[in-house]
């Protein structure tokens, strides 16, 4: 007899086979017993019927409760009234652990519950078909980058300075050597990586100690930056595009399930993928305020600004040629005006804000040593990455995506906590 899962059940039909999982449901009806057995790969319906199992196995397999682990053995049979689903005919019941009462029932549960028992909450239908398609995303936007001639190049979450100033990072005693800090980005890190490799990636965790309660915040994060060298502006911001939309097309194609799970519109994933609207801050702020925004030219987009900008849009709107004076001091001034750079953030629509972060960084030595100065940055500390710019220096460009913001909108979740295992917020670190 062979062990198989679940996804797989459809290879063996006829055979006998056994499978190893949890109880997500039973019920029984007389000489009938029915169990949903999960296996981290799926679901299915198994049934039970006390002539064939014996009348002490079958007492037996009633005893089993939501959660319980088990071992089934049983032939695959097509379902005999939904086309295209399978159940098992089962020969066998083989409790490994009855479990205790589950806390988690199918009544309304608070997110304070939910969260407190995560641990348990994650084994959920819906958070399995969640933590499932962030597992898509993650490697989808891998393959994409690994495709298009990007190195894997993993940057240091413990760094001795800030990327954008220490007022948001965590601070720690680093031995001898005084303050060391978790990492926000490995963008800088990145920008070495360019040198040797032309185009390169991280992707791992980074922190902000941002007291933000939003449903789009965390604590900490994942983070994908990419750096690449001879890329500009326009040709950085079509990279992203293309990316996000690669994204799209595979949770659609590998995530069905998960999607109908989560009772996921895909009609308007699938009309995502389509080329993404351009426009500048200044156009962005003009349309903000028509639609009733009090934003002016010299201000970030709030949460409702983003809200507004993306509300007739199907498809992700960038913004581009920002105001410098509210945007990191490494970003390239545009030729055409100074006072604004060639950076960029790409709005998600159905109100899921900013996806991406990026722009075309400044490859000047003196210009960017003059900016560094005016902010009275410690020159001493970022020396090495000054460096950059007198060794061979490039154009070059760079991007952020934050995987639980992409996660959350391709899923239709409408708060952040869900698209990671275990959300670290201001007011929860627990479990």
């Amino acid at each position: 007899m062979q062990d198989v899962f679940v996804k797989d059940i459809e290879k063996y039909l006829g055979q006998e086979v056994r499978l190893k999982g949890w109880v997500r449901n039973i019920r029984h009806s007389g000489k009938l017993l029915f169990i949903i057995l999960r296996d981290g790969t799926g679901e299915i319906q198994t049934v039970a019927f006390q002539p064939d199992l014996g009348e002490e196995a079958f007492e037996t397999a009633k005893r089993l409760t939501l959660e319980s682990s088990v071992i089934i053995c049983g032939i695959p049979k097509l379902h005999p009234k939904q086309e295209g689903v399978y159940e098992l005919q089962v020969t066998q019941v083989q409790p490994l652990q009855i479990a205790d009462v589950y806390p988690i029932g199918k009544k309304e549960h608070g997110p304070d519950f939910l969260l407190s028992n995560r641990h348990l909450w994650i084994r959920s239908q819906k958070q399995w078909a969640l933590l499932r398609i962030r597992h898509t995303v993650y490697y989808a936007i891998c393959n994409y980058l690994n495709e298009h001639n990007f190195i894997r190049f993993d940057s240091p979450i413990l760094t001795p300075n800030a990327c954008e100033g220490t007022t948001t990072l965590f601070e720690l005693d680093y031995f001898d050597e005084g303050k060391a800090y978790l990492s926000q980005s490995g963008q800088l890190y990145l920008e070495t990586g360019i040198m040797s490799f032309g185009r390169v990636y991280d992707f791992g965790p980074v922190f902000r100690a941002e007291r933000s309660k939003t449903r789009k915040h965390l604590t900490e994060f994942w983070m994908m930056d990419a750096e690449a060298a001879f890329v500009e502006h326009d040709e950085n911001m079509q990279i992203q595009e293309d990316l996000i939309r690669y994204v799209i097309r595979t949770v659609l194609s590998e995530c069905a399930l998960e999607l109908q799970i989560l009772e996921r519109n895909t009609e308007a994933l699938k009309a995502a993928d389509a080329p993404f609207k351009r426009m500048t801050h200044y156009e962005a702020v003009e349309v903000l305020r028509q639609k009733g925004s009090d934003i002016t030219h010299d201000k970030d987009l709030g949460a409702q600004d983003e809200v507004l900008l993306t509300e007739d849009s199907e498809v992700p709107v960038f913004v581009e040629r920002w105001p410098k004076e509210i945007k990191a001091f490494y970003m390239k001034r545009d030729p055409l005006n100074p006072n604004l750079v060639l950076g960029d953030d790409l709005i998600a629509p159905e109100g899921f804000g900013e996806l991406i972060g990026g722009s075309q960084r400044e490859d000047d030595y003196e210009l960017l040593l003059s900016r560094m100065q005016a902010e009275n940055m410690p020159i001493d500390d970022y020396q090495w990455f000054l460096d950059l710019r007198k060794y061979g220096s490039v154009p070059h460009s760079g991007f952020g995506v934050g995987l639980e913001r992409l996660v959350a909108w391709l899923s239709g979740t409408p708060h952040i906590r869900e698209t990671i295992p275990f959300p670290r917020m201001i007011y929860r670190i627990y479990p």
